[in-house]
């Protein structure tokens, strides 16, 4: 499970041995959020989320990661092979 990008104390990860569609998991310690990537340009959408995370904290997550949707989306591919 490597951890792409750090955020304000949340992880970016992508599992090893996941499925499509091309997605991160942010874990932070009070849950965790899944991001659809909609690789390769976005926009990403709310998944799934686990656990008691704000929804004040998922939108600024999701203002942080965003602008490195190509580096996530990359990284997907590194993984995963084609989106």
């Amino acid at each position: 499970m490597p951890t792409i990008l750090s955020v304000d104390g949340y992880h970016v990860v992508i599992y090893t041995r996941d499925h499509p569609p091309p997605h991160v998991h942010v874990i932070g310690p009070n849950g965790s959020v899944v991001f659809n990537l909609n690789c390769p340009r976005g926009p990403m959408e709310v998944r799934t989320i686990a656990g008691k995370v704000p929804a004040t904290s998922i939108r600024r997550i999701a203002r942080l990661i965003e602008p490195e949707i190509a580096v996530l989306c990359a990284a997907w591919r590194k993984h995963h092979g084609n989106y």
